[in-house]
C-alpha cells in the first residue's frame, strides 16, 4: 500500500511543527495555571518593547502594495502573460474573505465601537467625539492594513509559484536573494516558523468563534456559556471542518465560502433595514471620511504620549494576529488568484474587502452606537462585562431579534468551519513541501490539531493565553515579512525585464517575417519583371 496515499509530508517542516503543537498543548494542559499567569507576564513586556516594530512592519507593507500596484509593476500578470483566472470574481472574493476576515468582523462588529466608545483610546469629552474617535479607530483595525498584509504576502506566494514554478510555500519568497539556502535548512525554518505562526493565528480566531457562538447559543436557547461549553463547540465545528477538508478545495471550501457571503449580506441588509437606516447610511459616509482624513496618523500613533495601556490590549494585538494569520491567508488566496493582474489583485485583495469591512462595521457598531447614545439600551453595560455577547445584546434591542440571532450564530458556524478548513489546507501545503494537494489523511491530521490547540488555548487561560500565543508567533514572522518584501521587489523587477526582452523578441521576429515576406514580394516581382524583359527581347 502507498502510504503517500494518506501522508506525503516534509519531514524538515512537518516534525518540528508537529512537536512545537504537542509540546504546547501538553504542557498548557499539565500545568494549568502557572502557565497563564506566565503567558500575562509575557504579554505584557512583549507589547511594551516590541510593539513599534509590529506598527512600523504593518505600514511597510500597505504602501509597498499599492506602490506596486500603480507602478508598471501593476501589470504583471500572476501566472504568466497568458494565463486566466481558475474561480470567477464572485467565487475568488467570497473566498478570500471568508478566509481573511469572518470571524473577526462579526465577533468585533459590534463589540469593538461600544469599547472603544464607553473605554476612549484618548480623553475625549462629548458623545458625538467618542462615536467618532470608535469608529476611527475599528476602522484602521479593520480596514487597509490588514488587508494590505494579506495581500503582500499572497501577492509574494503567487508570483513565485505561478510565474516562477516554485512550490507553494514560505521558502519560495526568497528564492532572488538565497537561492540555495531557501531549498536547504534556512527554507525549512522559515516554513517551520510559518505553519506554527498561522496555527496559532488559526487557534485565537477559532478560540474568538466559539466564545462568541457559545453566547450566542446562550442568548437563543439558554445552554451555559462555559469554557467547556467552548471546547464542545471547537470539538463539533472541527468535526465539521475536517468533513469539508476531506472533499477538497472546489467541492467543499469554495461552496460554504460562497454560502457564507449569502448569509453574511442578507444578515448585514436585513440589519440595516430593521436599524436606524438613515443613520447608518450617513455614518457609512461620516466614518470613511473620518477615517481617510486620519489615516496617516491612526497609521504611525505608538500612545508615546500617553500613560494608557489601551494600544496593547487593541491595535498591537490585532497587528500580531494579522501578521502571525497572514500566511495562512496568504497561501489561501494565493492558491486562488492565478491568471489575475497584479493592479487587479491588490484592488481584489485590499481596497474592495476594506470598503466591505467599513460597512459591516457601520451597519452594527453604529446601531449598537445609538442605542448606548440615546439610552435606549445598556449596551456598553453588556459589552464590559463579556465582550463576546455583545453581537446578541446588540440584537436584543431591535426588532426580530431571536431571527436576526439564529442568523448570526449560523454566520459563526459557516465562518468558523470556512477557518478551520481553509487552515488545514494550508498548513498541509506548508508541511507537505509546497504541494497544492496533499493527501486526505494528512488534511485530517492538521484539522484536528487545530483544533486541538484552540481548545487547549482556552482552558489554559482564555484570552490572555491567545494573545500571548500571537504574539510569540507573529514577532519572528514580521521580519521574514520585511525579507519577504524587499525578495519581492527584486523578483519583480526581474520578471518585468524578461516581459521587456519577451516583447522585444517578438517584435523583432515580427519585423523578421514581416521583412521575409517583403522580401519574398520584391524577389517575385523581380522574377516577373526579368521574365517580360525576356519575352520582349526575343520577340525583337
Amino acid at each position: 500500500m502507498d502510504k503517500r496515499k494518506y501522508f506525503d509530508f516534509h519531514a524538515p517542516v512537518f516534525i518540528p511543527s508537529a512537536i512545537v503543537v504537542v509540546l504546547f498543548v501538553t504542557i498548557t494542559l499539565i500545568v494549568g495555571e502557572p502557565v497563564e499567569r506566565l503567558f500575562a507576564t509575557m504579554q505584557s513586556g512583549l507589547y511594551d518593547t516590541t510593539g513599534w516594530f509590529l506598527i512600523l512592519t504593518m505600514n511597510v507593507l500597505l504602501v509597498t502594495a499599492f506602490v506596486i500596484a500603480f507602478s508598471p509593476l501593476g501589470k504583471i500578470r500572476l501566472g504568466g502573460e497568458k494565463a486566466t483566472p481558475e474561480f470567477s470574481d464572485f467565487s475568488w472574493y467570497s473566498m478570500l474573505f471568508s478566509a481573511g476576515m469572518g470571524i473577526g468582523l462579526v465577533y468585533f462588529g459590534v463589540a469593538e465601537p461600544v469599547q472603544h466608545y464607553i473605554n476612549p483610546p484618548t480623553p475625549v469629552e462629548g458623545a458625538v467625539e467618542k462615536a467618532e474617535q470608535a469608529m476611527k479607530f475599528s476602522f484602521l483595525h479593520y480596514g487597509f492594513h490588514p488587508w494590505g498584509v494579506y495581500g503582500m504576502v499572497a501577492l509574494a506566494l503567487a508570483f513565485f509559484t505561478f510565474n516562477r514554478k516554485l512550490p507553494l510555500a514560505v521558502r519560495s519568497l526568497f528564492s532572488p536573494l538565497l537561492p540555495r539556502q531557501s531549498k536547504g535548512a534556512f527554507g525549512n525554518t522559515v516554513d517551520t516558523l510559518a505553519v506554527v505562526a498561522c496555527l496559532f493565528g488559526l487557534a485565537t480566531t477559532l478560540g474568538f468563534g466559539a466564545q462568541q457562538l457559545t453566547s450566542g447559543l446562550n442568548f437563543l436557547f439558554g445552554l451555559p456559556d462555559t469554557v467547556t461549553s467552548q471546547v464542545i463547540v471547537i470539538t463539533l465545528v472541527t468535526l465539521a471542518a475536517t468533513t469539508s477538508v476531506i472533499m477538497g478545495l472546489d467541492k467543499g471550501v469554495r461552496v460554504l465560502s460562497e454560502w457564507n457571503i449569502y448569509i453574511a449580506g442578507a444578515f448585514l441588509l436585513a440589519m440595516l433595514a430593521i436599524g436606524p437606516t438613515v443613520h447608518l447610511l450617513e455614518a457609512y459616509i461620516d466614518n470613511v471620511g473620518l477615517y481617510l482624513d486620519n489615516i496617516f496618523h491612526l497609521s504611525s500613533y505608538t500612545e508615546v504620549y500617553s500613560d494608557s495601556n489601551w494600544q496593547n490590549n487593541w491595535t498591537i494585538f490585532y497587528y500580531a494576529w494579522w501578521i502571525s494569520w497572514s500566511p495562512f491567508v496568504g497561501i489561501f488566496i494565493a492558491r486562488v488568484s492565478k491568471g489575475r493582474t497584479i493592479k487587479e489583485f491588490i484592488n481584489g485583495v485590499v481596497l474592495l474587502p476594506s470598503l466591505v469591512s467599513f460597512f459591516w462595521f457601520t451597519v452594527f457598531g453604529n446601531s449598537a452606537l445609538y442605542l448606548e447614545m440615546n439610552g435606549l439600551a445598556p449596551i456598553g453595560q453588556a459589552v464590559d462585562e463579556n465582550i463576546s455577547t455583545a453581537l446578541f445584546a446588540m440584537l436584543g434591542a431591535y426588532p426580530l431579534s431571536k431571527i436576526l440571532s439564529f442568523i448570526g450564530v449560523m454566520l459563526i458556524v459557516g465562518f468558523f468551519v470556512t477557518s478551520s478548513d481553509s487552515g488545514s489546507l494550508v498548513v498541509d501545503s506548508l508541511t507537505s513541501g509546497g504541494k497544492l494537494d496533499a493527501p486526505v489523511g494528512q488534511r485530517i491530521f492538521w484539522a484536528l490539531a487545530e483544533g486541538a490547540l484552540a481548545a487547549t488555548l482556552l482552558i489554559g487561560g482564555g484570552l490572555t493565553t491567545l494573545q500571548t500565543a500571537v504574539m510569540l508567533a507573529s514577532l519572528p514572522f514580521a521580519i521574514t515579512l520585511l525579507l519577504m518584501t524587499y525578495s519581492l521587489i527584486v523578483g519583480l523587477r526581474r520578471e518585468k525585464f524578461k516581459n521587456y526582452r519577451r516583447r522585444i523578441k517578438r517584435i523583432q521576429q515580427k519585423r523578421q517575417i514581416a521583412w521575409e515576406n517583403h522580401y519574398e514580394e520584391f524577389q517575385e516581382e523581380d522574377e516577373e519583371q526579368e521574365a517580360v524583359e525576356e519575352s520582349n527581347a526575343s520577340q525583337s
